[in-house]
């Protein structure tokens, strides 16, 4: 039963890439039914990158397996922002302000509460570890104040951007930030964000699902067909996707929601499928952790784009995102601070969410 499932993984994984990179090939051909069929792909190119990032890290261990999953996603989401940037629109100096934004707010309201919301029903009362969840959360909040709210108090730009020299020092911090705390989950202080507090445990159940090394080569193959899939696909979609926004009415803010979205998506079932078995802990380090890569990596990558290619990059938020911002951070430490929390809690993450996508549609 056991050789079944691997045998089923590995065929899908590399019937999704298959297909991924022969929507690369047909979508300029027509439009229309191709164009549908080059979105499909291009979710699946998400998640087959995702899921074989997933099985790699398995493989490796959690010091690489964090790294290789942290840029698998940033690829993924750099490329869709990267190639929404190149188009020149008026709106293409928000494209990474909006999709960063929209994925921390994701990722600490809307995955959050959903998985404390369905543990909470279905446990009463969730635990987990709060110093290393809080330390999480701390590194969110430097990343998002460096990257969302500092550009609009800089005198030597325009309100809402850096100067080259600014960004240059913006991205290393983030990535000395982000490499600090990736340090801390694998080497230093990796107790702080187990899921459960007997290392015996967790030792014998990463050693019963470790993939084989044949399943792991394959993962990396699928993974690599997939990222060049999906870097294809979001060049040539990336004209259809806010023609589609527009032709709906909907301000342009909700193009980074819906990149944010695709990008989270796996990460957020996999969060899901924790909670439900009672292991919240797995589920916030799933959430906060790809919301502090969002920043870290992803800032970093468009800045140098951005330099490179002088294409302007407005980075600062405007009064009703720093709103957002602060609430979220207000609830999270409420949330976080006792290291039990209950279904109440992830109610008023979701409403956060919840207001946040409704301002966004009708602002």
């Amino acid at each position: 039963m056991a050789n079944s499932k691997t045998f089923t993984s590995n065929d899908w994984l590399s019937l999704t890439s298959l297909l991924v990179l022969i929507g690369v090939v047909v979508a300029p051909i027509g439009e229309g039914l191709l164009i549908a069929m080059a979105v499909v792909f291009l979710a699946a190119g998400i998640s087959s990158a995702v899921h074989s990032a997933e099985v790699i890290a398995e493989r490796v261990g959690p010091a690489l397996g964090t790294l290789i999953l942290a840029i698998s996603v940033t690829v993924i989401e750099v490329a869709l922002i990267v190639s929404l940037m190149s188009n020149d629109t008026a709106d293409s100096p928000q494209i990474a302000r909006d999709t960063v934004f929209a994925a921390l707010m994701i990722v600490t309201n809307g995955i959050i509460g959903i998985c404390i919301l369905l543990g909470g029903l279905k446990h009463k009362e969730l635990g987990f570890q709060s110093v290393g969840t809080t330390a999480l959360l701390g590194v969110l909040a430097v990343l998002s104040t460096l990257t969302l709210i500092l550009p609009l108090y800089t005198t030597s730009t325009n309100r809402g951007t850096y100067s080259a020299g600014q960004l240059i020092f913006v991205s290393l911090a983030s990535l000395v930030l982000y490499g600090s705390l990736v340090w801390s989950q694998t080497k230093s202080h990796k107790n702080f964000f187990a899921a459960s507090e007997g290392e015996e445990l967790v030792t014998a159940e990463t050693t019963k699902t470790k993939p084989t090394q044949k399943r792991a080569i394959t993962s990396f193959i699928s993974l690599i067909f997939s990222l060049v899939a999906v870097v294809g696909l979001s060049k040539i979609l990336s004209p259809t996707i806010e023609h589609t926004i527009a032709a709906l009415g909907a301000p342009k803010a909700v193009v980074g929601i819906v990149i944010a979205i695709l990008v989270l998506a796996p990460e957020t079932l996999a969060a899901m499928n924790a909670a439900k078995i009672n292991e919240l802990q797995t589920s916030l380090n799933l959430a906060l952790g790809s919301g502090a890569a969002s920043i870290a990596l992803t800032i970093p990558a468009v800045s140098f784009y951005s330099l490179m290619f002088d294409k302007p990059l407005t980075l600062g938020l405007d009064t009703k995102g720093i709103v957002f911002l602060m609430v979220t951070f207000l609830a999270g430490s409420f949330t976080f601070g006792s290291g039990r929390t209950t279904s109440l809690h992830g109610l008023i993450h979701l409403v956060i969410m919840a207001s946040f996508l409704a301002i966004s549609l009708m602002p």
